[in-house]
């Protein structure tokens, strides 16, 4: 790895974010309209406070990994990826310059995700709000480095969304969102315990309950950042040079 390429790669990969509005949108304004339609349909009960807290680390998770996959298979279909690889880039130079440059993405997609549900929907959490940005960060970086696991295993652009009924899914119904993971059963308890977005909507709850989450939401965040550099280190390995 080269630490002079890897931040080469993450200034081109904002540098095409700039420009490619449609997808800033997706990352920054989608996410917040979803929020303020769930607050409709809730009407402003007690209940969405404690959903909107988990939505903040749910929502840059389902959007990063959205991106993230469709961004690496058009790196491959285009042909850029094979030319960038025949330089002296490595593909995990490649792979880490994706994730910076989206994690920073999702640092400021979660600034908006909070500043609206605090000051538009008026969502209150007890625990700081630098908690709540970094385990929100931390569960859109899975995002980030899922997305480029999967755009390794998919040859179109459609085969990459195809895994998010796969990937993203699952881990929405066991993470505790629609039933509390103490009540499922003992299988899916397990099976709950090895997905990263558990550990999410644990860390935000924590968040969004205590006035000192610091010891739940240090070990859920790292958690999530292991999480992040395992599926790094397999999109690295796995990762083929152009589109079979």
């Amino acid at each position: 790895m080269n630490p002079r390429i890897t931040l080469a790669t993450t200034r081109r990969v904002l540098d095409q974010l700039r420009a490619d509005h449609r997808t800033v949108a997706l990352i920054l304004v989608v996410p917040a309209l979803l929020l303020s339609l769930l607050w409709w349909v809730y009407d402003g009960a007690p209940i969405f406070d404690r959903l909107a807290v988990t939505m903040l680390g749910i929502l840059p998770m389902v959007v990063m990994f959205l991106v993230t996959s469709v961004a690496m298979l058009r790196e491959r279909t285009s042909g850029t990826l094979e030319r960038l690889l025949t330089t002296p880039m490595h593909r995990a130079d490649l792979l880490l310059g994706y994730a910076v440059a989206f994690t920073l993405m999702a640092i400021l997609q979660a600034t908006v995700l909070w500043a609206v549900s605090r000051w538009l929907l008026g969502v209150q959490t007890r625990g700081p709000v630098g908690w709540l940005l970094l385990i929100a960060a931390a569960s859109a970086a899975v995002g980030v480095a899922m997305g480029l696991l999967a755009s390794a295993f998919a040859r179109t652009e459609f085969q990459a969304v195809q895994f998010m009924p796969l990937v993203i899914v699952p881990q929405l119904f066991l993470c505790g969102l629609l039933v509390g993971r103490e009540s499922m059963p003992q299988l899916l308890q397990w099976a709950a315990n090895v997905l990263p977005l558990s550990y999410a909507v644990e860390g935000l709850r924590a968040v969004g309950s205590q006035t000192d989450p610091s010891a739940d939401a240090v070990r859920d965040a790292l958690v999530l950042a292991g999480f992040a550099l395992v599926a790094l280190t397999l999109a690295a390995v796995s990762m083929p040079r152009k589109t079979r």
